[in-house]
């Protein structure tokens, strides 16, 4: 698999590692793949994503289209502008940008070819028989939270929230997805430390008027406050989990049910195995993003074949093309206990098989893991 890095119409062949001024891409049939390589910010996160879609692309026993990572970051103008680049020099698919910015900028574009973004569009998404989108937006964490909960028999949640934008996005969500189902809210908490507001998060607890709560917090803020909510069913996102906790996580959030991908939870399932890893060292963030790149590489294929009805049991959960262009992920469930990840308890459940048998490789499991011990 021949991989071309594009930097601002400048092409340099990734294993020589150097740019060659003045040469323009050549106009050969190619992946485009979108990132912010180049950005000081997100430069990390975009090369675990172009890594995994590579890793992909090597498991890959077909002949396939050679790939360009063209630099793309949040400049909506220039997004639209290299769009344009990769698909009049050859590129038969698009997969990016990551930036919602720039996503939002080629969505709303002339899409010549099919076109995967990755990540959700402001606003609402075109309808466009070239367009999809597959993203690891945090919302679907809280959803299949409230969906649980509820299934459970949970009917009065308290909310603990931290102060950060994407942690109130989080509480957003499992609301709004909680009251439909027909739960009910009781009381929303911010997350605070002090003895005062501990002691009180604890006695709301004890009045037994909710029977669970949700945890609208990263690890740290999650250990903080787990002890205080005895008695109650606790449910989080897969910001509680860093992909190793380690023996002091597992006690202090015993018995917290979260949501993630099986790439993290089910590392042991035979469809997961299949695709080599990298050492992020602990940064479970850039694992995501490396298995975003695993499926995205396979959906792109799905997309080349022209595939219509798309359902694929990936590595970052059961992926579903919606009639909005999205693709809804299922996500896996754990509880947290004596052990936590690599691998869930018990044998997974069956999903759907990969609409692009490249070589023979069983689907991931759709459904919930069974309790053992978990997004930009």
């Amino acid at each position: 698999m021949a991989v071309t890095l594009l930097y601002g119409g400048l092409c340099a062949i990734a294993s020589a590692q150097s740019s060659i001024p003045g040469v323009a891409a050549v106009d050969a049939p190619h992946i485009a793949l979108l990132l912010p390589i180049e950005s000081s910010v997100f430069r990390r996160h975009a090369e675990a994503l172009r890594d995994g879609f590579v890793a992909a692309s090597k498991s890959d026993a077909r002949q396939t289209l050679p790939v360009r990572v063209y630099s793309v970051g949040d400049d909506a103008k220039q997004a639209s502008a290299v769009y344009q680049q990769a698909t009049q020099t050859g590129a038969r698919l698009v997969v990016g940008p990551l930036i919602r910015s720039a996503v939002t900028a080629v969505a709303n574009g002339d899409l010549n070819v099919p076109t995967l973004l990755l990540n959700a569009p402001e606003g609402k998404t075109p309808n466009r028989p070239n367009l999809h989108v597959l993203s690891l937006q945090i919302e679907t964490d809280a959803q299949h939270a409230a969906r649980l909960a509820y299934r459970d028999g949970k009917r009065a949640a308290y909310t603990v929230t931290g102060d950060s934008p994407l942690l109130k996005r989080l509480q957003l969500a499992f609301n709004s997805e909680f009251t439909k189902l027909g739960g009910k809210l009781v009381a929303e908490f911010a997350f605070n430390t002090s003895p005062a507001e501990l002691a009180r998060l604890k006695q709301a607890a004890e009045l037994r008027v909710a029977d669970m709560a949700f945890l609208a917090l990263d690890a740290r803020q999650a250990r903080a406050v787990r002890a205080h909510l005895e008695p109650l069913a606790v449910y989080a996102s897969s910001q509680i989990y860093a992909g190793d906790g380690g023996a002091a996580a597992a006690v202090e959030l015993a018995g917290v049910t979260f949501f993630d991908m099986p790439w993290l939870l089910q590392r042991d399932h035979p469809a997961v195995m299949v695709y080599p890893r990298q050492d992020f060292r602990g940064d479970a963030d850039l694992e995501r993003l490396y298995a975003l790149g695993i499926d995205a590489w396979r959906i792109g294929q799905a997309l080349l074949a022209r595939q219509t009805e798309l359902t694929l049991g990936g590595v970052t959960g059961k992926l579903t093309l919606g009639r909005d262009r999205h693709f809804a992920r299922e996500l896996v469930n754990a509880r947290i206990g004596a052990n936590l990840p690599p691998a869930a308890a018990g044998p997974p459940p069956p999903s759907a098989p990969a609409p692009l048998p490249a070589k023979p490789v069983p689907s991931v499991p759709a459904k919930s893991a069974p309790s053992v011990p978990a997004k930009p």
